[in-house]
């Protein structure tokens, strides 16, 4: 049986984009987990094994489409490029979460802790991160002000003193969330 993962990674930020990941293993790859229980070295080193040895498709939704779509529209949306740009089918395709973002989809399943228990949805768990938090290491570099580097876009003190400062950034903040809109006054 052929199993597709899929996971995200970026919902709670105040900045930068939700992204998914859809991923079908080729060859099992030993210690996979959920991307929140590894190091940065070692994600990155899962990721690129991933990325040599598996179907992959990452599904970026921007700032601004969050704001205009709204944040679960805008995680289906991610999720729907993932496997659109994955272009593989699977027999099972497993969403980890309890919420189905692609109901048109018959094979989709919902697992709570799925990036736990399920190798294909814990290497998507890999590959949303790792990709989102080297994006938001790039901002940290074009906008050093803000330290994306560091908070990868979350609400810390530094991101918030960041923005009382700085001031929002159009298409990298999510104007829809009250602590940047609340920030322009």
């Amino acid at each position: 049986m052929i199993v597709m993962g899929i996971d995200e990674v970026g919902r709670g930020p105040w900045a930068g984009p939700v992204v998914a990941a859809a991923v079908i293993l080729r060859d099992a790859i030993p210690s996979l987990r959920d991307s929140k229980l590894l190091t940065a070295k070692r994600r990155q080193q899962l990721a690129d094994e991933i990325l040599a040895y598996s179907y992959v498709g990452v599904g970026w939704v921007q700032a601004e489409e969050i704001d205009q779509l709204g944040l679960t529209a805008a995680v289906g949306l991610a999720m729907r490029r993932a496997v659109e740009q994955l272009n593989h089918t699977a027999d099972k395709i497993i969403i980890d979460g309890n919420y189905n973002f692609l109901p048109d989809i018959p094979e989709v399943e919902t697992l709570i802790k799925a990036d736990q228990t399920v190798p294909a949805v814990s290497a998507a768990s890999i590959v949303a991160k790792q990709a989102r938090d080297s994006y938001m290491a790039k901002l940290g570099q074009q906008y050093p002000q803000y330290g994306f580097e560091k908070h990868v876009g979350y609400g810390t003190a530094q991101h918030a003193a960041a923005l009382r400062q700085q001031g929002p950034l159009q298409g990298v903040h999510r104007f829809s969330f009250k602590p940047v809109y609340s920030s322009k006054s």
